[in-house]
């Protein structure tokens, strides 16, 4: 079990929708749980697909932030996607997210039969400096 000084926390991300971490740093790697499209404010889910998809990396800056992580620091996402044919949406956002990096993280997609709370898309990534 990691140790609680290992576990991530920030308030400028949603908050675990069940009994995990938002986080654990280990050896200077962060794992992040898989985020979905809420607000870490109102835990309101987008409505669409593309809002989740934005909700979801504004919530991953948070969780890099909160850690003094940069999306250069991403080593690997991974993609659940609840309907493949959104994979297309999924590398149009990727082009505009990583726009300032200079190469992109690894990155696996699977298409899932559902997700947490209704969910279309979750996202998790591994970071490290």
């Amino acid at each position: 079990m990691a140790r609680p000084e290992n576990i991530i926390n920030s308030s400028d991300a949603p908050k675990a929708v069940g009994t995990y971490s938002q986080g654990v740093k280990f050896g200077g790697v962060c794992y992040f749980s898989g985020q979905i499209g809420l607000d870490a404010q109102s835990m309101e889910m987008a409505s669409n697909f593309q809002g989740q998809l934005d909700q979801i990396l504004v919530n991953i800056d948070a969780l890099l932030a909160s850690e003094d992580l940069i999306r250069e620091d991403i080593l690997k996402t991974t993609v659940f996607l609840t309907d493949l044919a959104n994979f297309g949406m999924v590398n149009q956002a990727y082009q505009k997210y990583f726009a300032d990096v200079s190469s992109y993280p690894a990155r696996s997609c699977v298409e899932v039969s559902a997700l947490p709370k209704e969910a279309l898309v979750e996202i998790e990534v591994i970071a490290s400096k």
